[in-house]
């Protein structure tokens, strides 16, 4: 009996004697399955194959894996209180790093943005303890390893404790969550929103699709409905999915530019 992980998505799958017969992730739209076919590996492949590493960007460590698997994401830890919340999730937990977020503080919870960064959260909430893990109910039909400590909220906002809240922004799948941090950037609010605001590669903007893979773009009302959503929220940084993909100053007025500057584009 293994765990399974899609090569292509990263998602992890119940354990069982074979893979399954196909992943869910990878079939939808918004995804794509591996020009070679699907592949999977057990959890014991993927340890054998890749290591996490964990660093500093801008502020917050990041761990990701080592060489880059699947989506390539990175998890961020967010400091509250005595401890650390896990934001977006990644394919592998390791002992090594285990003891690193350990010798942290630890995990006091996991919160994802979306189904395509669940990754592993069940061996990381395990690993302190069955830590909650918050995932918009929007989505609990994308979950590809059921879990106890899955939280399926349904408010529009949860807030996690005073100083970090969870908002359903919608947009690239309807759970689609962003998460404020109002101590950050020095206190003057930082936004982490994985990629259902897409921190572009000139690092003065955002951009918003439906899938990035497969050139998908959002309708004007969706993006509307992600801007009213996020409106309320001060925040002067915002942290993207990938190594280096933030804004570090002005993010608020950059979303907002942003949003206009994509309104207009699809408007002719």
């Amino acid at each position: 009996m293994s765990f399974w992980t899609c090569e292509q998505c990263g998602a992890q799958f119940p354990d069982s004697d074979s893979p399954p017969p196909s992943c869910r992730i990878c079939e939808d739209e918004r995804q794509f399955v591996n020009w070679n076919g699907q592949v999977w590996l057990s959890r014991e492949e993927l340890a054998k194959r890749h290591r996490l590493v964990w660093r500093d960007d801008l502020g917050l460590t990041g761990i990701a894996l080592e060489p880059s698997f699947a989506i390539g994401q990175r998890a961020l830890l967010v400091p509250d209180g005595d401890g650390l919340v896990m934001w977006d999730c990644i394919p592998l937990a390791t002992r090594e790093a285990i003891g690193y977020v350990k010798s942290r503080g630890g995990l006091k919870a996991i919160a994802v943005s979306h189904p395509h960064y669940y990754g592993a959260l069940a061996d990381w909430s395990e690993a302190f303890g069955n830590v909650p893990v918050y995932l918009h109910g929007d989505d609990a039909p994308w979950i590809t390893r059921p879990h106890p400590s899955i939280v399926p909220w349904r408010e529009e906002t949860l807030a996690i404790s005073d100083d970090l809240r969870l908002v359903r922004a919608g947009g690239h799948f309807a759970g689609a969550t962003v998460l404020h941090w109002r101590g950050g950037a020095d206190g003057r609010g930082a936004l982490l929103a994985g990629d259902v605001a897409q921190v572009a590669m000139d690092r003065r903007h955002v951009s918003f699709m439906y899938s990035y893979p497969n050139y998908m773009p959002l309708n004007a009302a969706t993006v509307r409905r992600i801007a009213e959503a996020i409106a309320p929220f001060a925040f002067d940084r915002i942290y993207g999915a990938w190594w280096g993909r933030n804004i570090e100053h002005g993010a608020k007025a950059a979303f907002d530019a942003s949003v206009a500057r994509y309104l207009a584009a699809i408007a002719g």
